[in-house]
């Protein structure tokens, strides 16, 4: 059985081959996507600035803009004899000896090349009686330095130059600085397309009716549907398919004809009625299947690829709903970030962070477990976290009232109250 590591690294392993050969990122569909939509949609092609930034020389300071060839040191008095402030740039000439009142962010005269912090100056005494209609005389109260608090223009970026470059993830302070730029469109990868469906003659669809008493709802889908919203991907849903080989087999068909990837939940253990393993066999292959992992042992990693041009990547995950949500954060969303075209850079990882036990964990050796758990800080700031004491996979409200994962290595056993463990807080607390 694959301990959790080598799933993690076969899985990428595969989609670099997918992404290099099967379906590489130069022969990919790219949309034209409006900014405000483009959040986390991944960029085809390089962004250049059409401008310098700044586009001129800008005060970074409240004080005076003094004219090129005046004396800057302790005690020197300086001319003003006008002002420039944003969206109103002074457009006179000054002489040596003479400057302009100025204001964060305001354009500096071409004539001027040093900017005095008005803190440096004699303006708080003189605040009062100055007419800005007329000039009037200020004292510079420290040395100054030519080119002191200006922001050159083009420092921060070039015209011309790449801002965004192919395969970035667009996050809001990427849509702050295109936005800065003017610009209002952005060419983004394609999003793949992700079929869900979920088996079992048990399930029924949330908003219809248990008709008896061995009918369940069916949470995987919805719970997938919601792990999966933020990443840049159409999903279909192809329902609940009964346990019958042949439908299943006409479902994963249908799948396969329209998506880049398909995901299931249940029907990959062993039992009687559990057909997805042979239908994936059948349609394709399967790469790896059952991982050292609990809960989340029947996970399943394959291919769909019988009279396809490109495969379909498949995963399959338990029908536990627990199972799903581990399976779903350790394998599928990264493996979906990955598919994306998203730069390695550009793929998020799972935040993770050492926390002091403070009550006792059971565990047996054999599998990586993910145990339930509350993450908190104690007085100290430091961090602390308390697990479940029952731990069954079933427990759907409980992993509800948890806020994290308390992740226990393959082999280790028990853990005392006061031991430090890994824990991964869950990703929706904290994007």
């Amino acid at each position: 059985m694959i301990t959790m590591e080598e799933l993690q690294a076969a899985i990428k392993l595969r989609i670099n081959d997918y992404n290099d050969m099967d379906f590489p990122l130069h022969k990919r569909a790219v949309n034209i996507c409006d900014l405000l939509d483009s959040r986390n949609h991944i960029l085809a092609q390089d962004i250049a600035s059409p401008f310098d930034v700044p586009r001129q020389n800008l005060s970074a300071m409240d004080g005076y803009a003094i004219a090129k060839g005046s004396e800057l040191s302790e005690g020197k008095t300086i001319e003003i004899i006008g002002e420039s402030q944003a969206g109103s740039a002074y457009a006179g000439e000054t002489k040596a000896g003479q400057g302009v009142r100025i204001f964060t962010g305001a354009v500096v005269p071409d004539c001027c090349d040093t900017i005095i912090m008005q803190e440096n100056t004699n303006f708080a005494d003189i605040k009062a009686t100055i007419d800005k209609t007329q000039p009037y005389s200020i004292t510079l109260t420290q040395t100054a330095e030519t080119n002191d608090n200006i922001r050159a223009q083009g420092e921060e970026v070039e015209s011309g130059e790449a801002v965004l470059k192919i395969g970035k993830r667009i996050n809001p302070a990427d849509i702050s600085l295109l936005a800065n730029l003017g610009i209002s469109e952005v060419s983004v990868f394609q999003p793949l397309v992700v079929g869900v469906l979920a088996t079992g003659d048990e399930l029924v669809a949330i908003g219809d009716e248990l008709e008896h008493l061995a009918q369940i709802y069916n949470s995987n889908t919805p719970t997938l549907k919601s792990l999966l919203s933020g990443l840049p991907i159409i999903i279909r849903d192809y329902g609940i398919i009964p346990d019958d080989l042949d439908k299943t087999t006409a479902a994963v068909n249908e799948a396969m004809q329209d998506c880049d990837v398909l995901i299931s939940t249940a029907g990959v253990s062993v039992g009687d009625y559990d057909f997805l393993t042979t239908v994936i066999e059948t349609l394709g292959q399967i790469n790896h299947y059952k991982v050292a992992m609990k809960p989340g042992k029947p996970f399943v990693f394959g291919e769909l690829n019988k009279n396809l041009d490109k495969p379909v990547l498949y995963f399959g995950l338990p029908g536990n709903p627990l199972s799903t949500v581990v399976g779903a954060l350790q394998f599928v969303i990264p493996a979906l970030w990955q598919m994306s075209g998203a730069s390695v850079s550009e793929q998020p990882m799972p935040l993770t962070i050492n926390a002091k036990l403070t009550n006792d964990i059971k565990k047996f050796p054999g599998r990586k477990d993910f145990q339930r758990g509350v993450l908190s800080q104690d007085e100290a700031g430091h961090y602390q976290v308390e697990c479940f004491s029952s731990q069954q996979s079933h427990r759907i409200k409980q992993l509800s009232r948890a806020n994290c994962f308390i992740v226990l290595d393959k082999d280790s056993g028990n853990v005392v109250s006061g031991g430090e463990v890994t824990v991964q807080p869950f990703p929706w607390l904290h994007r």
